[in-house]
């Protein structure tokens, strides 16, 4: 059963707003109203689309007593029955409480874990994972710092994923990916076993974070570069650090300009994060392993090779879809059943 006292005061402020934005009011208010007003019309809709298909099962009832219209009735009703049922349940998810998150663009980061040259080649393979995922959905990677492995991958990753709603999907990532395979470089052919962790952190805006220029200091550091006749001539690299929670972000590339802006960005995220982890904490100390609460230290999901497979340890799911995975274009069917799961939890939460 839905709670029709949440849906009654639901659909009442929705009118609210609508009343008040036709009325003369000043811009800050009607920047403030809107906002409110765009949350809440997914959930109104679908709310209006479920009472008109009740108000429809009522009319096939009194049909339903005239015998010559009985038969057509009782056929449009089992088919209005299921989709009531289909409405019924987009009503609950709408009545999820929302992530503020969900629709930001995010801040990827790739670190190689144990594992030595092979856990950086891990963290290259993890990298083109992301990138593809993003190309089939329409958002823009840029990366931001990057430090290569010796024989290929990365030691260190960190890219700005951009796009609607790229938060809402990737925050599942965050956590220890391990992969077991054998390593080019291994001549017996034995089977290794190497980590790399991925972080993903919702990309902060200048008025999701206040940073005080007191609270920061900003260091040149000499920029890496391939080589040639630029390498290490400039000391273009930014190194900041926020003192007050000692959080250091590094920027490396030969534009001390966009160091700075690229270092900014990512230390507003970090903070970010660092304040939406503390609000979960205090709203519930229970939700520290619930999915998406920025606990990172677990093991998450393996991708082994000579089985083929790709396993998420936090759902017990298991594809043996290891390349289609890995090329991104089989990532979704592995994010849509953490979204479901995270889905079933919430609503057990609320109650509904």
């Amino acid at each position: 059963m839905l709670p029709k006292d949440k849906i009654n005061g639901l659909v009442q402020r929705f009118e609210e707003i609508d009343h008040r934005l036709s009325q003369p009011i000043d811009r800050e208010t009607v920047v403030k109203l809107g906002r409110e007003r765009a949350e809440l019309a997914p959930v109104y809709d679908a709310i209006q689309g479920l009472q008109k298909a009740e108000a429809e099962r009522d009319g096939l009832t009194a049909l339903l007593a005239d015998p010559e219209m009985a038969a057509l009735a009782e056929s449009e009703s089992e088919e209005l029955e299921t989709r009531i049922d289909q409405l019924t349940e987009a009503v609950r998810l709408a009545l999820i409480p929302k992530d503020a998150a969900d629709e930001k663009s995010a801040i990827l980061e790739i670190r190689a874990g144990t594992g030595g040259n092979e856990a950086a080649l891990f963290a290259g393979d993890l990298f083109r994972m992301y990138s593809r995922y993003a190309d089939l959905h329409g958002w823009r990677v840029n990366i931001l710092s990057e430090s290569e492995g010796e024989a290929g991958g990365y030691k260190e990753l960190i890219a700005d994923v951009t796009g609607r709603g790229v938060f809402a999907r990737l925050k599942f990532e965050s956590g220890v990916h391990r992969v077991q395979r054998v390593p080019l470089t291994e001549a017996s052919g034995r089977i290794h076993t190497s980590a790399a962790t991925v972080a993903v952190l919702p990309e902060a805006e200048d008025v999701d974070i206040d940073i005080r220029p007191e609270d920061i200091r900003l260091d040149t550091t000499r920029a890496s570069s391939a080589g040639g006749q630029h390498a290490n001539t400039t000391d273009s690299g930014v190194r900041i650090l926020h003192i007050p929670t000692g959080m250091i972000v590094v920027a490396t590339s030969r534009s001390q300009h966009q160091n700075r802006e690229k270092a900014m960005q990512m230390l507003r995220s970090r903070l970010y994060d660092l304040e939406r982890q503390k609000a979960d904490s205090a709203r519930a100390a229970e939700r520290k392993g619930q999915i998406g609460s920025g606990d990172r230290s677990e093991r998450i999901r393996t991708y082994n090779f000579p089985q083929g497979r790709v396993t998420d340890h936090r759902i017990n799911l298991t594809l043996y879809k290891l390349e289609p995975v890995l090329a991104g274009d089989a990532l979704d069917e592995v994010i849509n059943a953490l979204v479901t799961d995270h889905q079933a939890t919430l609503l057990a939460q609320e109650g509904l």
